[in-house]
């Protein structure tokens, strides 16, 4: 998926910087989780881990693939969906979306709002997703709605179901990038027909903990041996990049404006994306969570200066500074900064007094 700040790409970066310092633990707490990459890697590794974002759409995803600890069996949908003309799958997961995959589209608010044919009385009409494809999101984010509402889904399967649809959808959307906006001509990917894909889910012997809340809320509560940071570096907020993923997770029909429908975004704002509040909320974090390790995911175009950054973490330990680089997010080449193509990855290590 794609994902601002996705660290899928320097997960066995940082993991060998880690290793190589002998920076170990039991447990692992993945601050801000977005697509819970970093959270999943370390799950694999044995970690006890804990995640937690203020993003609905990532906190299906956490719980997916973090909480979740066992294969999805859909006791209660497979004996109601006709299985006998599929020879070729056999798993619980790829039956019910087969099932999915082939359920009638419906006009449901994605389409009214963000295709063509169902904003084509605006000025702008809206082209994230092609008439056909939003029609099937929407037939499929509902029939998983009822079946939530029937009582058929364990909290599991719903989660899983849920975070396959949000997986899928960043194949089928008509954007750059981000969701902030949509592209004015389709993107050819953007015109094939919308298909369901399986996750692969993640499992470990531990007992895992999401959270969908301000995780700065849960620095008097963390208690962990290594804590990873990876906040927004810019000004930019990540819910309003965001805004669809978050809109088809909750499917709650919010009031949307502007010219691409973003929906209400007030109460999820980091304090991280103000140069203002970030250095307060990094000390705050850094001086009162329990942990022994302390890693901050940046880099050399954040807000936060290198030199303040290492300001405030010496006040609570040893800090080493680990750079590499990597391809510039491709949302992000523009401007001034069109010809540079890579930028420094900076790990920040704090090992606490």
């Amino acid at each position: 998926m794609r994902f601002i700040g996705n660290k899928e790409n320097l997960l066995n970066n940082i993991h060998y910087t880690l290793d190589k310092r002998n920076i170990k633990g039991n447990s692992f707490f993945d601050f801000f989780s977005g697509t819970s990459n970093v959270a999943r890697f370390f799950k694999k590794k044995g970690y006890k881990v804990c995640s937690s974002d203020l993003l609905y759409f990532s906190y299906c995803m956490q719980y997916a693939y973090i909480k979740n600890n066992s294969l999805p069996k859909f006791k209660k949908i497979l004996p109601l969906i006709d299985t006998q003309q599929i020879n070729l799958i056999t798993s619980p997961l790829d039956l019910v979306l087969d099932f999915l995959n082939n359920i009638e589209p419906i006009k449901g608010f994605i389409y009214n709002n963000y295709s063509i044919g169902g904003t084509s009385a605006l000025e702008k009409p809206r082209m994230y997703f092609s008439d056909e494809n939003a029609q099937k999101i929407d037939s499929i984010r509902t029939q998983i709605e009822e079946w939530k509402s029937n009582k058929l889904l364990t909290k599991d399967e719903y989660f899983i179901l849920l975070t396959s649809l949000i997986e899928s959808i960043s194949f089928y959307s008509n954007i750059s990038g981000v969701y902030a906006a949509f592209q004015k001509k389709w993107d050819k990917r953007a015109l094939k027909k919308f298909t369901l894909r399986p996750i692969e889910l993640v499992f470990n012997k531990e007992n895992n903990e999401v959270f969908n809340v301000d995780s700065m809320t849960l620095i008097n509560d963390i208690k962990t041996d290594i804590l990873y940071l990876d906040p927004p570096y810019n000004e930019r907020q990540y819910a309003p990049n965001y805004h669809i993923l978050e809109t088809i997770a909750k499917y709650d029909n919010p009031v949307i404006k502007g010219i691409t429908g973003m929906r209400d975004y007030c109460n999820q704002k980091s304090s991280f994306c103000n140069k203002d509040t970030a250095l307060q909320a990094l000390d705050n974090v850094a001086k009162n969570a329990k942990y022994k390790y302390l890693i901050l995911s940046y880099n050399s175009e954040g807000i936060m200066p290198s030199k303040k950054i290492i300001e405030v973490l010496s006040r609570y330990g040893n800090v080493e500074l680990v750079e590499f680089e990597y391809l510039r997010f491709k949302s992000n080449n523009n401007g001034e900064s069109k010809t540079k193509k890579h930028i420094s990855e900076q790990l920040y290590i704090l090992a606490k007094n």
